[in-house]
């Protein structure tokens, strides 16, 4: 077997990132979990996986978990970085809140790249190691009522492209995961937000997401187990020549295939076919007034 990396996953609670854990550590190597439950956390450990709490919104959490992993390896950082962290949300851009919408740049986004600017500098001191950007196979086409998680993903897929050029004359190799449905907690997040917002009875979108989140929650047995993501990823820390992209499983890679095959207002007829959107049903009387924007607990958290 090839040496025993070392491995940190943002996110490594629950999801991709906890399963993930658990492959790499099956593997020989010495994984490092993050997150923010102290429980899961807790149990990360039970399991033979050493955890660190980190907030990927936070430089203050980030810069303490840097300083504790440099700790745990005497100085030496990481040979493989997995920005995991992330979730999605869902609803019409017109009624998203300002709070939801910065939270979700915050997490997929800036605490990306910010956990990346911690343990790159090693990385290309020493001229070996790899970053592995969990995006999406939503990175590379884009559904309706998911506008802002989408644009995340596209921002990841074009931070990686970036950093994978700029990075490769350093020895520090870069790689895309692109998951496609995946059964995970996340699928659970995402329809919490569009349940969220289609209960506001005054807002135009509310009939056609109630449609959604039931037609979600119905789809949820189509969805495969994230092995197949575990395996690309473990793919990206190992191979001599990784990939700059691995959709997991591979057979999503046909939805940006077909997306670019037909054109765009087939396309767009299809997605507003199966959502509703094509022929929103009118609202009420007593209902049809503006909406007002549905805010997150967040905004008052932060004020």
């Amino acid at each position: 077997m090839a040496r025993s990396l070392v491995i940190l996953i943002t996110g490594a609670t629950a999801g991709i990132g906890k399963a993930s854990a658990q492959h790499l550590k099956a593997k020989g190597h010495r994984v490092i979990g993050t997150g923010r439950n102290a429980r899961a956390l807790a149990a990360l450990k039970v399991e033979g996986i050493e955890s660190i709490a980190m907030d990927v919104t936070s430089q203050k959490s980030i810069d303490a978990a840097k300083a504790e992993v440099d700790r745990m390896t005497n100085g030496y950082g990481v040979d493989v970085l997995v920005n995991n962290a992330g979730y999605g949300l869902a609803g019409p851009l017109e009624m998203l809140s300002d709070a939801d919408v910065r939270a979700q740049f915050e997490t997929n986004v800036f605490g990306l790249l910010a956990v990346t600017r911690a343990f790159l500098p090693a990385m290309r001191d020493r001229r070996s190691g790899r970053i592995i950007n969990v995006s999406s196979v939503g990175g590379r086409m884009t559904f309706p009522l998911a506008g802002a998680y989408h644009a995340t993903k596209y921002a990841v897929e074009a931070m990686s492209d970036a950093l994978r050029m700029e990075l490769r004359g350093f020895g520090v190799k870069v790689s895309v995961i692109e998951p496609g449905y995946i059964q995970t907690e996340f699928a659970g997040t995402t329809l919490g937000y569009v349940q969220k917002y289609a209960d506001d009875p005054s807002s135009p979108y509310a009939p056609i997401l109630q449609r959604v989140a039931d037609a979600g929650k119905g789809s949820e047995r189509f969805a495969v187990g994230p092995s197949s993501v575990c395996r690309a990823i473990e793919a990206a820390s190992v191979s001599r020549f990784p990939r700059a992209r691995y959709v997991a499983p591979f057979y999503n890679a046909m939805g940006p295939v077909l997306m670019a095959l037909f054109p765009t207002f087939v396309t767009d007829w299809f997605f507003g076919l199966v959502t509703g959107l094509s022929n929103p049903p009118a609202l009420p009387a007593t209902a049809a007034k503006p909406a007002a924007r549905v805010e997150s607990p967040l905004a008052s958290a932060s004020a």
